[in-house]
């Protein structure tokens, strides 16, 4: 029988040590180390090569979003699960954006861990009903309301307080495009400013309210 190699990052090590705890009492998983943060889970899955990545979000050093991008970058055929606990939108995005195969909550059940973990292991997506209901959710409000993915990106920079040059550097676009975004935003959105678009956005869940 082929094992499940796993990676376990986390910051809190006794939250790494119950994770490892659990998952070897399966005979078809074996964790082959762990991580206190992004950038040991980067070194430790190019010297070790596990078959998944158990990722905690909010880490020090770097990311949890952070790390499976770069993890990702050199081996692709890694998968990466996150398991957090927490569940804005915008992190469960930067997640799936960057690669990871499931997200799920620190309060899972055991037997759901186990699933997740084999699921993503064969490359099939895992996502705790939760994380669905809320993407489902805000598709379909980005959907009632026509913005694109750029707007919805320009939107998330306004609502920091960030200006139009600020926006255009760390989009990569030019300042009359985010100028241009910004007319269609307040169009669809039937609002005049960006205070309001912001404000807007944030009451029907299109960006997060943190």
């Amino acid at each position: 029988m082929k094992r499940i190699r796993v990676l376990v990052a986390d910051d809190h090590p006794i939250v790494r040590s119950g994770i490892a705890s659990v998952l070897a009492t399966q005979r078809d998983f074996e964790v082959v180390g762990e991580a206190e943060n992004g950038e040991v889970a980067i070194a430790a899955a190019a010297r070790l090569h596990p078959d998944v990545v158990l990722m905690d979000l909010r880490m020090p050093v770097r990311s949890g979003v952070e790390a499976a991008a770069a993890i990702l970058a050199e081996q692709p055929a890694i998968k990466i699960l996150v398991l957090t606990t927490y569940v804005t939108d915008g992190e469960v995005l930067r997640a799936i954006e960057v690669g990871a195969l499931g997200y799920l909550l620190k309060d899972v059940s055991h037997e759901e861990l186990f699933r997740a973990v084999r699921s993503v292991a064969r490359g099939v997506r895992y996502l705790a009903p939760e994380v669905t209901d809320r993407l489902v959710n805000r598709w379909q409000l980005s959907g009632r309301y026509s913005l694109t993915d750029r707007e919805l990106d320009v939107l998330r920079y306004v609502a920091r307080g960030e200006g139009n040059k600020q926006i255009a550097a760390s989009l990569g676009i030019a300042e009359p495009t985010v100028k241009a975004h910004l007319v269609h935003i307040y169009e669809k959105l039937g609002v005049e400013n960006r205070t309001a678009a912001a404000r807007l956005a944030r009451e029907h869940g299109l960006i997060d309210s943190d």
